[in-house]
């Protein structure tokens, strides 16, 4: 608990209804959507505006009181468990749209706006902000910046951190920094636009941000095709793209996704095939209808035993509604699920997929495999049970394997979840330890007094909290 008169000084900056510290209110914010881990804060804040974000900061780096922001807690990495107590900063209060610029493509909002809101807010106007994670419903726009989130349009558009033209930002001291802007070029000096993307909370606290906005596609139309083995599959994505064909979504299944996702979503997937690929194009019409064409003519070439094209937007929207489920559908089957995002060259899809099923089967683990194949983003996906220690453990094992197979095949470890607690001890496998000690260097510059966000991303300090299981 915080000392009462630091309390006090909380809830004069937000407001007792903003300041929360109940048992059942901290636990509330003790864990996130990453399964087995869990931290409780000393206190919860609610801040309302950027002079609220910087006296909470000073307040806290000047009594060495670790601060974790906080969007919705989707992320999948352990990214906003309190680790070392603290105080949590809910910043969820931020979700306003301040405007949406058709000048100059651009709008500008609180990070605390979810995800689809903007979709939706934009889309009216005739634009299009493209990222798109699986959380996007729940997720807040400053989480998926925070964690440089992905998404199934990635191949085609990139992912957060191609969107984020400006931010308003308060460093620990409590100064409040701006970088970037509406500019579409601005090399006035160090990025730090891009060096605030991703960087979890470790830096500080983001309290605005402007994104690029595109012209909203004209059309799309949904693929499916559906494989007795996981190498057509595979060569039928890098064909394409050689071909010269970007599509927005390509997406892949394996046959234990596919049986689970259908007996979730009732689509009368062909259950004996190994493996499916769902791929979207939009644009222009004519475009569109031409690639799809070329698409499901390559998937034939390259051994697909089923091709369909969906003959409704209707139906293409369902297709990948059921892809979306994929997480829920497989959450159903153990108490515990663990999804990881180790990524690869498109060229090394099929080996990765192949590799992730030798290394199931070597720990006798049950890992269901989907994800965007488009940018060999692979989801592996275990269910399993955080009660039974003996077969976490091989959990684990199968996992620490599964990123050195990542790593060995020109890969890396994370490709949109980001790193938090639950990889943080695989980071080196991708930057090094010089990479290590410079990305600490950064740290040090920004937060000297190591209040961000601290024990994630790098070693934790081990000041005073242990993480304790579910």
């Amino acid at each position: 608990m915080l000392e009462k008169a630091i309390r006090d000084e909380l809830s004069a900056i937000v407001g007792e209804k903003y300041l929360l510290d109940t048992p059942n209110e901290l636990y509330a914010y003790s864990y996130d959507a990453t399964p087995i881990h869990q931290a409780m804060p000393d206190a919860v804040v609610m801040p309302g505006s950027v002079e609220e974000v910087s006296a909470v900061l000073k307040l806290a780096n000047a009594h060495g009181i670790p601060i974790v922001p906080r969007g919705s807690g989707t992320n999948l990495a352990g990214g906003t468990i309190p680790v070392e107590g603290g105080i949590v900063m809910n910043m969820n209060r931020f979700n306003r749209i301040y405007e949406i610029d058709k000048q100059n493509l651009t709008a500008t909002l609180g990070p605390g706006v979810v995800t689809a809101d903007l979709h939706q807010a934009v889309e009216a106007e005739g634009l299009f902000y493209p990222p798109d994670p699986g959380s996007m419903r729940i997720s807040t726009v400053g989480g998926n910046m925070a964690q440089c989130a992905g998404g199934m349009r990635g191949l085609k558009y990139g992912v957060t951190k191609d969107y984020i033209l400006g931010l308003e930002y308060v460093l620990p001291s409590g100064e409040v920094l701006r970088c970037g802007g509406k500019n579409m070029k601005d090399v006035a000096g160090y990025d730090m636009t891009r060096l605030m993307v991703g960087s979890e909370g470790t830096l500080g606290v983001i309290t605005e941000i402007t994104v690029k906005l595109l012209p909203l596609p004209e059309t799309k139309r949904t693929l499916v095709a559906y494989y007795t083995n996981l190498v057509n599959a595979a060569r039928t994505v890098e064909t394409v793209i050689a071909s010269k064909i970007i599509p927005a979504t390509i997406e892949f299944l394996d046959q234990s996704t596919m049986k689970v996702v259908d007996d979730f979503a009732k689509l009368g997937l062909p259950l004996e095939m190994k493996s499916m690929l769902l791929i979207e194009q939009d644009g222009p019409e004519e475009l569109v209808v031409r690639d799809m064409e070329r698409i499901a003519e390559i998937a034939r070439e390259q051994g697909a035993a089923q091709v369909h094209l969906a003959k409704t937007a209707e139906e293409g929207a369902k297709l990948l509604a059921a892809r979306r489920s994929a997480l829920a559908a497989l959450s159903r089957l153990r108490p515990t699920t663990i999804l990881e995002d180790a990524t690869v060259p498109r060229s090394r899809l099929a080996e990765m997929v192949e590799e992730v099923e030798r290394i199931a089967e070597k720990y006798k683990v049950r890992i269901c495999t989907f994800g965007h194949a488009g940018d060999g983003n692979l989801h592996p996906t275990c269910m399993t049970d955080e009660r039974d220690k003996e077969e976490i453990h091989r959990v684990e094992q199968a996992f620490e394997e599964i990123f050195h197979a990542a790593i060995r095949l020109g890969g890396t470890i994370t490709g949109e979840h980001g790193v938090g607690m639950a990889k943080m001890n695989y980071l080196d496998l991708k930057v090094g330890e010089g990479g290590i000690e410079l990305m600490k260097r950064i740290k040090a510059a920004f937060d000297p007094n190591n209040i961000m966000n601290p024990g994630k991303m790098f070693a934790s300090s081990g000041r005073r909290r242990v993480v304790v299981k579910r």
